[in-house]
C-alpha cells in the first residue's frame, strides 16, 4: 500500500470498532466490510483473491503460485511430488489452483454445485459461511485415496473450524500422515492454534501452516447488533442510473476438447499443459471481441462463483497481449456472498450489483447474487470500459439475459462494451451421455436426488416441485409425487377417528371444483384482494418493526405458503428486501419436521426465522409450535394474515373473513398436497413428504391469487405502515378467545374431541374439502363470505345452521361418532355466525 492509499478497513474500523492486529502486510492483503449475515458480521475482503475486488490477474496468479512454491519447499521434492491440493468453494477456487500450479500438483476443490450422476466422496459444512454445505466430487475417487500430503487451501483462517471438518471426514475415510493448511492470512488467536495442533496429535498426523501473513482480528463484544445497525443506517443499496445498454457480444473461444473448465472433478499436470498452450489463442479471441475498445480502455474480466481460474488465467493472457495490458486488465469474480456497500475510498466494497442467480441452484434458498466494485459509483476513474464476463453453459441461461435485474442487463449500463464468453462445463468422460440437452434452460433433464447420503436433503424448488418460481419459495420436504397415497374420505375418516392412523399418513383425494365454485373464487379474490394485501402489508411492516430486516420467512405447508410469498414480495416491494423463504412441515401431534429445523439452523441465524401460517382457528397449530419450539433458539411466535382465535401477537387483522386461498387446496398453493408422515417413507434424516400435482395445471390459480394481491400493494403501503404502528402501541396479548368458543360448542353439542370441532371460516373450508362432514355453524346474518361454504354444504348435502354468539364467521363440525355406513358422505355440520 502507497501512503497514498487509503487502507479500505478504515470506514468499518471507525464505525463497528473492528481492528486488526499482526503483521503489517495485513493491510496491504485485506480491507474491511459487514456482511449481511448474522452468523459473522464482519468480511475480510482481500485485495489479492480477485472475488470482491478487481485486481490485476498477474497479481492474483501470482499470489497462489508463491504459496504453492513455498508448501513445495516445506514438503521437499519427493513428497511434492505425491502432493494433492484441494481448495475450498467458492471464494478459494482460483487461490487453490494457483497454490497447485506453483507446487505442480494435482488439483480438486469442493463444490456446492451437485451434479447428476456423480456420487460424493465427502463433504463437510462450513458455519460461518452464507452457504455452508460442500461436496468432493472428483472425476477419479482415488484421487484423495493416496497417501500423500493433501494440501488444504482456503483465503483465510479465522478459527480453523473449516480445515478441522475436512481433515476430520477425510482422515477417516482415508489416513494420511501429513497435512499442509494454506491461506493468504492466519488470523486465528492461541485457542484455534492450540485445537488444531491438538487435532492433530488426536489423529496421529502431521499439520503445516503455510499463509502470507498473520495477525488477528479485534471485536467488539456487540459486533452482531453494530453491524446490523450500521446497515439498517445505510439502506439498500442505490439503483443502478438510467443508461443506455451497451452492445453485448459473444466470444466464440476454441476451449479445448475435454479440458476442464476448473477443479471441480480434479484437475492433472497433463490438463495445465494443455491449458498453458491454449491460453494465447483464446486471449485472441477475447482481444478479437474487444477490438473496438481503445488502446487506454480498462477491461475487467469477470469470472463466475466457483468459475474462478479458467477467467483468471484468460485474464492474463489478454493482459499479456492487449499494449499496456498490465495497467488496463483487472479480474474478479461473482459471488454469492451479501455484503453491504459503501461508496467510501475507506471501504472495501465500494458498489454492488445484485442479481438473479443463473445457474439453476439446487442448494440454496437464496437466489441472489453479487458482484462487487464492479459499477464505478461516484468515481468515474473506477469505470470498465469493457467486461468480459466468463460463465460455463449450465450458467448461460435466460436468467442471465432477460429482466430489468439480470446480470448482462446491469454490465449493459455500467461499461460500453461487455463480451461473454461461455466455456463447456465438465463432466467426467463417462457421464457425458447423460448432459442435458437443454442448454438454453440450463437444467438438467433429470431431477436432482432428494439428499446425498450422511447430510441434510436439498430443498425443493419450482417448476419441477411446485408451480411458485424458485425465488419465490423453497420447499423443505421430500417429494412423493410419484407415490399413491391418496385414499376416499369417507375410508380416510374412519380411519383417524377409530385410530388406526394419523391424518398425515394418507391423503384426500383432491376436492376438484365446479365452475360454479371456481366462480366464488375469483369473485371472492376481487371483492378481498385489497382486504389482504393491507394484512400481508401489516405483518410484514409488524415483523420489521420488531424483528428487523434479517428476517428469514417458514411457512407451515400447505396453507400458510401463499401468505409466504406475498409477505416476502411485500418485504422486496417496500424495503428491497431479498428475503429467504421456506416452506415446512408441521403435523398436529407429531410436531414440527425436525429435519426442516435443523437445516434451518445449519443455514440461519435461528431467532431471525419467522414462522408463518394464514390464519388461526382455535390455535391448535399455535401450540403445537411453541411446544415443538420449546427450548431451541428458534423464536416460537407465530405471524398469520388473520386471527380470529385470538391466539398470536403478529396479525393483520382478527377479523375472520375469507381468504381467498382457504377456497381451494392445491390448485391456489403452487400444486403441492398436503404434508405427509409416515414411517415407511420419511426417514430419521428426511424432509416431511408431499406431492406436486402436475396434471392439475390446467385449473392452477396460484400466481394469479399472488399477482392480484400484490397489485394492491402501492395503494395500501401507507395503510399497513399506519396499521403496525397503531398495533405496536396496543396489547395485543392474546387471550384465547376462540379456545373457550371451541370447548363450549364440543359440550353443547356432546363432541368429546376438541380436534372435531374446527373454527373460522379458513378451517370450515378445510373440513368441506377433506373432512366427511356433519353439520355447519354459521353466524347469523354472515354474507358474501360464506357464499363458497354455502355451495359446497349445498353440493355434500350438509346442514347449515345459523347461530348466535359466535365469535367466528363459521365453524365446522365432524362427527365424534364418524362411521361410514351410518352417516355416509353427508356426516359433517358447518356454523355460521353473525356480521
Amino acid at each position: 500500500m502507497t501512503a497514498q492509499q487509503e487502507w479500505t478497513g478504515r470506514w468499518v474500523a471507525d464505525r463497528a470498532g473492528v481492528g486488526l492486529t499482526g503483521s503489517d502486510r495485513l493491510p496491504e492483503l485485506v480491507g474491511l466490510a459487514l456482511r449481511e449475515n448474522r452468523k459473522r458480521a464482519h468480511l475480510l475482503v482481500s485485495t489479492v483473491l480477485g472475488k470482491h475486488v478487481p485486481q490485476r490477474p498477474s497479481v492474483v496468479h501470482g499470489a497462489g503460485l508463491d504459496l504453492g512454491r513455498r508448501v513445495r519447499e516445506l514438503l521437499g521434492a519427493d513428497a511434492a511430488a505425491r502432493a494433492v491440493v484441494l481448495g475450498y468453494a467458492e471464494t478459494a477456487t482460483g487461490l487453490g489452483h494457483s497454490v497447485a500450479d506453483g507446487l505442480d500438483a494435482p488439483y480438486l476443490h469442493s463444490t456446492r454445485r451437485p451434479v447428476d450422476g456423480v456420487t460424493p466422496v465427502g463433504g463437510f459444512e462450513e458455519e460461518h459461511s452464507h452457504a455452508t454445505s460442500h461436496l468432493l466430487l472428483p472425476a477419479d475417487p482415488a484421487l484423495l485415496a493416496g497417501d500423500g500430503p493433501l494440501v488444504l487451501v482456503d483465503d483465510e483462517f479465522s478459527t480453523g473450524n473449516t480445515v478441522l471438518n475436512t481433515i476430520r471426514e477425510l482422515h477417516g475415510r482415508n489416513p494420511r500422515g501429513h497435512y499442509v493448511v494454506v491461506a493468504l492470512v492466519d488470523l486465528r488467536d492461541e485457542a484455534d492454534r492450540r485445537r488444531l495442533a491438538d487435532t492433530a496429535a488426536e489423529l496421529g498426523t502431521r499439520l503445516d501452516l503455510v499463509a502470507a501473513a498473520s495477525g488477528g482480528v479485534e471485536l467488539p463484544a456487540d459486533i452482531l447488533d453494530r453491524a446490523e445497525r450500521l446497515i439498517a443506517e445505510a439502506g439498500p443499496a442505490p439503483a443502478l442510473p438510467p443508461a443506455a445498454h451497451a452492445p453485448l457480444v459473444r466470444a466464440a473461444l476454441d476451449w479445448p476438447e475435454g479440458l476442464p473448465d476448473g477443479g471441480r472433478h480434479g484437475f492433472t499436470s497433463e490438463h495445465r499443459g494443455q491449458l498453458d498452450a491454449a491460453l494465447p489463442q483464446l486471449a485472441s479471441q477475447l482481444a478479437a471481441a474487444l477490438e473496438p475498445v481503445g488502446d487506454g480502455g480498462r477491461v475487467l474480466v469477470l469470472g463466475f462463483e466457483e468459475l474462478m481460474y479458467a477467467p483468471l488465467r484468460l485474464a492474463g493472457a489478454l493482459a499479456e497481449l492487449l499494449p499496456g495490458g498490465d495497467e488496463r486488465v483487472r479480474y474478479s469474480t461473482t459471488t454469492r456472498s451479501p455484503v453491504l456497500a459503501v461508496d467510501d475510498p475507506g471501504y472495501a466494497i465500494r458498489t454492488r450489483l445484485a442479481f438473479p442467480a443463473h445457474d439453476d441452484p439446487s442448494d440454496s434458498a437464496s437466489r441472489e447474487r453479487y458482484a462487487y466494485n464492479v459499477a464505478p459509483g461516484t468515481d468515474p476513474a473506477r469505470r470498465f470500459d469493457a467486461v468480459v464476463l466468463v460463465v460455463d453453459d449450465v450458467a448461460d441461461t435466460p436468467a442471465l439475459h432477460e429482466g430489468e435485474r439480470a446480470l448482462l442487463t446491469q454490465l449493459r449500463q455500467v461499461t460500453d462494451r461487455v463480451v461473454l464468453a461461455v466455456l463447456p462445463s465438465h463432466r467426467p468422460s463417462e457421464l457425458s451421455s447423460h448432459r442435458s440437452s437443454g442448454r438454453s434452460s440450463g437444467r438438467s433433464s433429470t431431477r436432482l436426488p432428494g439428499r446425498l447420503p450422511g447430510r441434510l436433503p436439498r430443498p425443493l424448488y419450482g417448476p419441477e416441485f411446485s408451480s411458485y418460481r424458485p425465488d419465490e419459495v423453497a420447499w423443505l420436504l421430500k417429494d412423493l409425487s410419484d407415490v399413491p397415497l391418496e385414499a376416499p374420505t369417507e375410508e380416510r375418516e374412519e380411519a383417524v377417528q377409530n385410530g388406526g392412523a394419523h391424518y398425515a399418513e394418507s391423503l384426500p383425494v383432491e376436492y376438484q371444483p365446479s365452475p360454479a365454485y371456481q366462480e366464488l373464487f375469483h369473485q371472492a379474490l376481487r371483492v378481498s384482494a385489497r382486504r389482504i394485501a393491507l394484512a400481508v402489508g401489516t405483518v410484514a411492516e409488524t415483523l420489521v418493526r420488531e424483528r428487523g430486516r434479517g428476517l428469514v420467512l417458514a411457512s407451515l405447508a400447505r396453507a400458510g405458503t401463499p401468505v409466504g410469498v406475498l409477505i416476502r414480495r411485500w418485504l422486496a416491494f417496500a424495503h428491497g428486501l431479498d428475503t429467504p423463504h421456506y416452506a415446512v412441515s408441521i403435523v398436529r401431534g407429531r410436531g414440527i419436521d425436525p429435519v426442516a429445523l435443523r437445516y434451518l439452523d445449519a443455514h440461519h441465524h435461528a431467532p431471525d426465522v419467522v414462522f408463518v401460517d394464514g390464519w388461526t382457528g382455535k390455535g391448535a397449530i399455535t401450540r403445537e409450535l411453541a411446544g415443538a419450539l420449546a427450548g431451541s433458539a428458534f423464536n416460537p411466535e407465530l405471524a398469520v394474515l388473520a386471527d380470529p382465535g385470538r391466539c398470536v401477537r403478529t396479525y393483520g387483522t382478527r377479523d375472520d373473513f375469507l381468504i381467498p386461498s382457504a377456497c381451494l387446496n392445491s390448485t391456489v398453493s403452487g400444486l403441492i398436497s398436503r404434508t405427509v408422515l409416515r414411517a415407511d417413507l420419511i426417514g430419521p434424516d428426511d424432509f416431511h413428504g408431499a406431492k406436486h400435482y402436475t396434471d392439475l395445471a390446467g385449473g392452477d390459480v396460484s400466481g394469479a391469487f399472488l399477482d392480484t394481491v400484490a397489485d394492491h400493494f402501492a395503494e395500501v403501503r401507507e395503510e399497513a405502515a399506519g396499521a403496525a404502528a397503531t398495533l405496536a402501541a396496543e396489547d395485543r396479548t392474546p387471550d384465547w378467545a376462540g379456545w373457550a368458543a371451541v370447548e363450549r360448542i364440543s359440550a353443547d353439542y356432546g363432541i368429546d374431541d376438541v380436534n372435531l370441532v374446527k373454527p373460522g371460516v379458513g378451517e370450515t373450508t378445510r373440513v368441506m374439502l377433506r373432512r366427511v362432514p356433519w353439520r355447519v355453524l354459521a353466524r347469523r346474518g354472515t354474507g358474501a363470505d360464506l357464499d363458497h361454504v354455502r355451495l359446497l354444504a349445498a353440493q355434500r348435502g350438509v346442514p347449515v345452521e345459523e347461530v348466535d354468539d359466535l365469535p367466528y364467521s363459521c365453524v365446522g363440525l365432524i362427527h365424534p361418532r364418524y362411521s361410514r355406513g351410518a352417516t355416509g358422505a353427508s356426516g359433517t355440520a358447518v356454523l355460521v355466525k353473525e356480521s
